[in-house]
């Protein structure tokens, strides 16, 4: 019998300074059995730090022909591809085939540092492409915030993002590579 996806439920309230983008999101997110909670809190990071009243979750690790987020133009057209983790360059270039923009959100130590060492010269010339990374320690204090049922605050103000869930409170600075 197969495992079943988990349910994650996240209201936020977003208040990013440098965008002048101040919302709140009613979440919910599907953890499938072989994802972590780290790489879900990324998920919802990366929703976090572009977020639109049109930005979605899409299949993610289920399906090879869709990005973990994107945005879509309401004529369809796809302005935004969020990739999480260590991409291949293949499918790097697949989102940049379809869309305006690509993000990759690399994360964790060593494993994602050599994955930008082996690709950073093949990705660097392409202009539609952001990598922004986010240490493997600051990923695990994302993760101690993940419960099934969320309520975080999230301040953008001078590169910095405060997360807070009430209980406790994390900074994270994402770096761009």
């Amino acid at each position: 019998m197969a495992l079943g996806a988990t349910i994650y439920k996240a209201q936020l309230n977003i208040s990013d300074l440098e965008r002048h983008y101040y919302a709140e999101h009613q979440l919910t997110l599907a953890c499938h059995p072989s994802e972590t909670q780290t790489r879900l809190m990324v998920r919802l990071l990366a929703f976090i730090a572009n977020a639109h009243e049109d930005l979605a979750f899409t299949k993610g690790l289920s399906t090879d022909d869709e990005p973990d987020l994107w945005l879509k133009a309401p004529d369809g057209r796809i302005l935004l591809w969020i990739e999480l983790g260590d991409p291949s360059v293949k499918r790097i270039k697949q989102g940049l085939s379809k869309a305006e923009q690509v993000l990759v959100f690399a994360y964790g130590g060593r494993s994602s540092q050599q994955w930008w060492q082996q690709n950073s010269a093949e990705l660097k010339p392409l202009k539609r492409l952001n990598v922004w990374h986010l240490g493997s320690e600051q990923a695990s204090e994302l993760a101690g915030l993940a419960q099934r049922n969320m309520s975080i605050s999230a301040t953008l103000i001078e590169g910095e993002w405060l997360l807070t869930d009430g209980a406790q409170s994390i900074t994270l600075t994402i770096e761009k590579w």
